[in-house]
């Protein structure tokens, strides 16, 4: 079994910033995925902010981040991070989330995303937003 887990900072139209900075102080390559290049626009004013990004390095260094939207509640004291698990296996990632979720707040439910062959969100009895997904290559 392999899988690896990733701070992810929410923001609410600075994650692009965010990961630039944390690019410039820790080193490594930034990629962004839009609302827009997603094809997941729900207002025009928001097409351009992060849905998807991280900074990785060589060194080990790996910080996922996104744009909250505003039809969202987001409050940087009380929602500023997600855990996310990402692996390579659905059937492993399936069974983590199935223990994870006893007791939890399903967000969004694990199944296909249009970014990853499978995608959920949770909010654990602990109060802890923990992601889930598949990885998939991204091809921008």
């Amino acid at each position: 079994m392999s899988f690896r887990t990733t701070t992810h900072l929410n923001f609410r139209g600075a994650a692009r910033e965010a990961l630039d900075f944390y690019g410039s102080v820790f080193g490594g390559h930034v990629v962004v995925v839009t609302y827009q290049d997603a094809g997941a626009v729900r207002d025009g004013s928001e097409a351009d902010q992060v849905m998807w990004g991280e900074v990785t390095g060589d060194n080990g260094f790996h910080v996922m981040a996104y744009d909250v939207p505003s039809q969202l509640p987001w409050s940087q004291g009380e929602n500023p991070f997600f855990v996310s698990v990402r692996g390579d296996d659905a059937e492993e990632i399936g069974a983590l989330w199935g223990k994870l979720a006893e007791g939890s707040t399903v967000v969004r439910p694990l199944e296909p995303a249009q970014w990853a062959p499978l995608y959920g969100m949770l909010t654990d009895r602990f109060g802890v937003t923990w992601v889930l997904d598949v990885a998939a290559p991204y091809h921008g």
